[in-house]
């Protein structure tokens, strides 16, 4: 996947500049397309900075939960194998 150039509140930042102004002007000024400027505003909608900041947190936060299940569910499943041998 491609790396952009703007981190997740600078493109917030850039839509709340797009909601005051002409987006074909806010995207000549940072060098985006306005297409770019639409594709943003479906991802990030309304959105404030620290929105996106609390939503990349709660993201990492479930991606941890989830590898703890997984391994959980791996410890489980080597018990019960285990405790079907013994019988």
């Amino acid at each position: 996947m491609r790396k952009t150039r703007f981190t997740d509140e600078q493109m917030v930042a850039i839509l709340r500049e797009a909601d005051r102004e002409p987006i074909a002007v806010v995207a000549k000024r940072h060098g985006v397309s306005e297409q770019t400027i639409y594709t943003w505003r479906k991802r990030f909608g309304t959105f404030q900075a620290d929105d996106v900041r609390r939503l990349r947190q709660l993201e990492a936060e479930n991606g941890r939960l989830k590898k703890l299940v997984a391994e959980r569910d791996l410890e489980i499943e080597v018990m019960k194998e285990i405790n079907a041998k013994k019988w």
